[in-house]
This record gives structure tokens, C-alpha cells and sequence, in this order.
């Protein structure tokens, strides 16, 4: 059946957002919507490179334009800081799409009844200006973190008030830390850049479920926050399994699943911290002396933090260094992985016990859907907020560190104490109890009559009307 509607996607060039969107292409597109997706060469590359649960190639709904940007620096990531301002360069340089993305959008407004872009919420000043131009274009903003965080931001601007009818989340809300306290002033002004195009947004689209914070989508949508009340919360967009077609194709089973394989159920800790965030070689130390320590099973990715052209090859190629016999000792009970890895498969392996994460929302989403507890390390950004949803909201997770004392090493000892307290203890086994729960909730939140269907339905009918 044919709309006469076309939607064009426009991704940020971090790998969260880009795989986020990727994901909800093939959710749209699975409506028979051709969804064509507007990114760099660079980044459109990597985001191919890396997706998994599906085969993007098999989709001859979803189309890639890649457009060359100028030149822009590419530096290694600096292991003693945690916010990723390394990547600075890159996100300035996702501007130079704004004029290949009108020509884009012209050719395509001409042959489609509607034109329906959704645009990373960091997109806005690339896409807004020009959508206003076309009459048969409207634009939707993917706010990239949990609908708790999203609200949060407005809430803190509006100096913290009390939600009269709703004391819980008032108290939850009161625990988030200050924004100025981990995020650096010229990605501020970044973000505040964005703000100012959300009033032309038509309405906003979240990778959430309401069966996570659905409470606070409806505050979301009563408040009218992100410049429009109209809000859909479709997540989780990655697959909720592994898809056959995508194993089949597959030539080669990642050794971590392999591995994963021989362990027994919940047996085993899965350590990433995304790819943002470079340890110290320090806080390295200490995280491998607490895994040994604990006597729990583990899979640790450990690499450094992406540049911002991945492909660029670089003369300064850090060498993390473990402790002397580290691999060693722990051979048969610990698995590290210095390479990109399967991370939503690690998640749904029966084996996958806890994830001892540093919250960004697409690793997030993807714990929750599998129903993995977490132990939370937040870095930066949206992520220490994210950690209260997990830890105080949903209850689905242990702290590993204090946020007050982020700046400080956290000690093997404090490492230790977290992954058996959610590994090893009645705590932890209540913890896990309630995270599969959860994750069986969102996973029927996805099928016919579920939720978050009715959220994706909703949304395709409204803009095919």
C-alpha cells in the first residue's frame, strides 16, 4: 500500500544516537514508509558497521545518503576526563549537513504528498529552519534520553517546584545533580542552540515505553516541555530478540556468545561503558582488581573511548595496560574483549546476569528490554540521571560510586561490594526478579494490542492522515 508519505531520518553523529535511529528506521519502514536516512560519510558507515539484532542490508525500505564534510579534527580521547570534549569537532562539524540536507529535502518534497522528517533533538538547527520552507513538511524531534531525564532538564530550569499530586516523583526528581556539574560550557551552548528551534517542532518521539516512565510522559505532554504536547513514546526501538535472518547471516558467532554459551544462567556480569568515555589507566587498575575480587563471572569490554572519525587512523594508539597476570588469573571466569562487541546479544544471552554500565540511554534501553539489572557508573550528560531512574525509579540497580565524589577514584574495594551486592546477594536476586519482570512487560508492550504498538500505530496514522 502506498502513503505518498516519505520520512527522512536525521541521526547526531554519536554511535547512542545513531544506532537509536537506525533502529527506529526499520520500525517505521516495517509500515511500508521508505525511510531515508541523512548522515555523514563517515558516520552513516560506522552506524552500518556496528548495528546488530538485525540485517540493515535485507531492508530495501531504508536508504542512506552520506555527504562529505569538511575536514575536521579527529583527537584520541583523553583518559582523564570524562566528558567526551574530543568529540567537539565532529559535533560542530554535523552543521556543514544543513544545506545538503534542503537540497534533500526539496528533491524529495516534490514527489511526496508529505514529508515526514524526524531529526535527532541535537539536529534541530540542521533540519527546523528549512522544514518551515516546504509546505508538506513536518518535522518530529527524537528527544535521545529517558522521559524522566527529558522532564528533569525542564523541571531544574524552572528552579525544582513541587509536583502537588505526585510526592514520589518529586523526591525521585529532588536527587538528580545540577546539569552545570558535568556538563561542559560549550556543549551547553550546543544544546541551548538546538532549544531555541523546538517550538517548530510538530511533536516529539521518545526511545521509552510507558511501562518504564510513562508518568513521565504524560508530564512531557501536559507541560508541553519539548515545544509540543504531542509525544509518542514508541521504545524500545533496538529489537526486543535476536532476529533468525540476522543470525543466519551472520558468518560468525562473536567469541564473547561463544564464551557466554558454557556459563550458567545469570551467572555473569557484563562491564561496558559505551563509547564516550575513556578509564584512566588508574581507574583501569582498580576496576580489574574489584572484578577478580568479586569471584563472579564477567565479560569486560575494555577500549577506549570513539574518536570522532572512527576510520582515521592515528600514530597515538593508546596501550591499556591490566594488571601483571590479570588475564591470566581469572581465565575461565573472566572474558576481556579489547574490540567492538555485540552488546544487545550479550544482553539477551540466558548467561547475562548484570551490567555494570555507565547509563547512557541506549545501553539502558537495551538492559531494560533484555531484563538485565544494572550497576551504575554514570559519566556524563544525561547519564547520572538515567541512573537514578534505573536505581530509585525502577529499582532495577545498585550505585557503584557516590556522584558527589565522581572526581574521585573509585576503589577496587567499592567495585567489589557492587557486583556482589547485585551478582551475589538477596538484594540483588530481588533487584533481577524485578528487572525481567520488566523487560517481559516492554517486550509485550511491543506486540499487537501492547502499549507501545499502539504508540508506533498512532504515530504512522497521524502522519499518513
Amino acid at each position: 500500500m502506498e502513503h505518498g508519505v516519505v520520512v527522512v531520518m536525521v541521526p547526531f553523529v554519536a554511535q547512542g544516537h545513531l544506532n537509536q535511529l537506525l533502529h527506529l528506521s526499520r520500525l517505521l519502514s516495517s509500515y511500508n514508509l521508505p525511510v531515508h536516512i541523512v548522515g555523514t560519510t563517515t558516520h552513516n558507515r560506522q552506524a552500518k558497521l556496528r548495528v546488530h539484532g538485525w540485517n540493515h542490508t535485507c531492508n530495501t525500505n531504508i536508504h542512506f545518503h552520506e555527504f562529505q564534510t569538511p575536514e575536521f579534527e579527529s583527537p584520541s580521547p583523553n583518559p582523564n576526563t570524562k566528558f567526551p570534549s574530543h568529540l567537539m569537532p565532529s559535533f560542530k562539524a554535523s552543521s556543514r549537513l544543513r544545506e545538503p540536507f534542503a537540497k534533500l529535502l526539496e528533491e524529495i518534497s516534490r514527489v511526496a504528498r508529505r514529508v515526514v522528517v524526524v531529526h535527532d533533538f541535537l539536529m534541530s538547527t540542521v533540519v527546523v529552519q528549512d522544514v518551515v520552507s516546504f509546505a508538506n513538511v513536518e518535522s518530529y524531534a527524537f528527544q535521545c534520553a529517558s522521559a524522566f531525564t527529558t522532564f528533569s532538564y525542564d523541571w531544574e530550569e524552572k528552579r525544582k517546584p513541587c509536583l502537588d499530586d505526585d510526592v514520589e516523583s518529586y523526591m525521585q526528581l529532588k536527587k538528580i545533580p545540577s546539569l552545570q556539574d558535568y556538563v561542559p560550557p560549550d556543549f551547553l551552548e550546543f544544546v541551548y542552540s538546538n532549544i531555541e528551534c523546538q517550538k517548530l517542532n510538530s511533536g516529539n518521539i521518545h526511545d521509552s515505553c510507558k511501562v518504564i516512565d510513562g508518568k513521565f510522559i504524560d508530564l512531557l505532554s501536559k507541560e508541553g516541555i519539548c515545544g509540543s504536547t504531542k509525544n509518542w513514546a514508541m521504545g524500545p526501538f533496538n529489537p526486543v530478540s535476536i532476529d533468525n535472518n540476522y543470525l543466519n547471516t551472520t558468518s560468525k558467532r562473536h567469541s564473547s556468545l561463544v564464551w557466554l554459551d558454557k556459563q550458567g544462567q545469570d551467572s555473569v556480569i557484563y562491564v561496558s561503558f559505551g563509547t564516550t568515555t575513556s578509564l584512566s589507566d588508574e581507574q583501569i587498575h582498580e576496576l580489574a582488581i574489584g572484578l577478580e575480587k568479586s569471584g563472579q563471572k564477567f565479560i569486560w569490554v575494555l577500549r577506549d573511548a570513539d574518536k570522532g572519525d572512527i576510520f582515521k587512523s592515528s600514530s597515538e594508539v593508546r596501550r591499556i595496560e591490566l594488571p601483571k597476570g590479570f588475564e591470566a588469573k581469572v581465565e575461565g571466569k573472566g572474558l576481556v574483549i579489547r574490540e567492538w562487541a555485540p552488546q544487545l546479544e550479550i544482553l539477551a544471552h540466558p548467561a547475562t546476569g548484570g551490567f555494570m554500565s555507565h547509563c547512557g540511554w541506549n545501553s539502558s534501553m537495551e538492559s531494560i528490554t533484555m531484563g538485565v539489572p544494572l550497576a551504575t557508573w554514570p559519566m556524563h550528560t544525561d547519564q547520572p540521571r538515567n541512573a537514578i531512574l534505573i536505581t530509585d525509579v525502577l529499582k532495577i540497580g545498585v550505585s557503584v560510586g557516590i556522584w558527589k565524589h565522581r572526581n574521585e577514584l573509585v576503589t577496587s574495594s567499592t567495585i567489589e561490594e557492587s557486583i556482589r551486592k547485585l551478582m551475589a546477594s538477596d538484594e540483588g536476586n530481588e533487584m533481577r526478579k524485578r528487572a525481567a519482570k520488566l523487560g517481559d512487560d516492554v517486550r509485550k508492550s511491543v506486540e499487537d494490542g501492547g502499549v507501545t504498538r499502539m504508540e508506533i500505530d498512532s504515530f504512522v496514522s497521524h502522519i499518513i492522515r
